[in-house]
């Protein structure tokens, strides 16, 4: 990545929206953390406990959330530190040029359609009657399968399988070695043990504005459509079985793992390595903390963590109660030594 002009600390403010706090000729060079910071650079701060970091920071200026403030040096207040750093970073760093055209040695089918101003890497191979949107980046060692339709301005790393049938919107971002369109984990046991394969002749839909991470795996439908609708992130190493649909603006975090027709609501968070049991629903902005299994369905608006996922107040009051029970065990005993002794003297 090759780095733009430096930014005045007051161009910077307007640019993020913030409130400038200092002199704005501050010349910036670079974002970087508290810790890595020289003279030149600005950095931010998120919550109120990070302040006292800022006295052995190099930074030049600081973004700070809404209401703290720095002394010393200037800074910028803003509603969101995270958001105001995204803008920096697409503003001072600047994202390499990808190189228009097909490289010769991709395999293009003749009953392909694409698009205008693309960028196809070395060793892509896209089949038959395949669709790519204007706009378009195709990594080396890409496929993309039979009558699959890839939107504008999408993104797709190196070593990334696309089967048949699947639609995947624009601007999306698919990171490398993932699979999306893998047959369904669906089998019928016959009376001598064995397992009869269950085709599944289904697709997957990808809307507009999903990022899916590394090495995850996106099953195609049995009949209709996996989809996964606008917005929803995925982290890296998750998957997602047949028939599955996730709204918009889910979050789904590294490890987990959705078992066949579950329906995820609307800007649900699952957090690391859960794991959901096949054909239930969670709710509209429910949350399910790391390493839950989650065995029946859960409400809208809900927090869930446990093995099984229960409310996480009963969740921690149930956990709480469990480590008491070794001392309740022992006044148990204590009560049955003096039962003992009482039964002995009536004798």
């Amino acid at each position: 990545m090759k780095r733009n002009s430096m930014l005045t600390l007051e161009e910077i403010a307007n640019l993020v929206n913030g409130k400038l706090n200092g002199d704005g000729n501050v010349r910036i060079k670079n974002l970087s953390t508290l810790e890595d910071a020289e003279e030149g650079d600005i950095s931010f701060i998120s919550e109120e406990k990070y302040l006292k970091k800022i006295k052995e920071s190099k930074a030049s200026a600081f973004i700070v959330k809404e209401g703290l403030k720095v002394e010393g040096k200037p800074f910028i207040e803003v509603i969101n530190p995270y958001l105001a750093v995204a803008k920096i970073l697409e503003k001072i760093v600047i994202k390499e040029t990808h190189p228009i055209g097909i490289h010769p040695t991709s395999i293009i089918s003749k009953s392909a359609k694409i698009g205008k101003d693309l960028s196809i890497y070395p060793y892509v191979i896209i089949d038959n009657n395949v669709e790519i949107g204007d706009n378009v980046v195709i990594y080396p060692f890409t496929y993309i399968g039979i009558n699959s339709k890839i939107g504008n301005n999408s993104l797709i790393y190196s070593n990334v399988v696309i089967r048949e049938n699947v639609i995947i919107g624009e601007r999306v971002i698919i990171h490398s070695g993932t699979c999306i369109g893998s047959d369904g984990f669906g089998y019928t046991k016959l009376e001598d043990g064995t397992h009869y394969k269950i085709p599944h002749v289904g697709g997957v839909i990808i809307e507009d504005d999903v990022e899916i991470g590394a090495n995850v795996c996106i099953d195609r439908a049995m009949l209709k459509n996996t989809v996964i609708k606008k917005g929803t992130k995925i982290d890296n190493l998750v998957q997602i079985a047949h028939n599955c649909v996730i709204s918009e603006n889910s979050i789904i975090a590294g490890q987990v793992g959705l078992s066949g027709s579950v329906k995820l609501g609307k800007n649900v968070i699952l957090a690391g390595q859960v794991g959901v049991a096949d054909h239930l629903s969670i709710g509209d902005n429910s949350i399910v903390l790391a390493q839950s299994g989650v065995s029946k369905d859960i409400p809208e608006n809900k927090t869930y963590w446990g093995y099984p996922a229960r409310e996480v107040k009963e969740a921690w009051r149930t956990l709480a109660e469990i480590g008491r029970l070794s001392s309740l065990i022992e006044k148990v005993k204590l009560i049955e030594q003096k039962l003992k002794q009482i039964e002995e003297r009536i004798k």
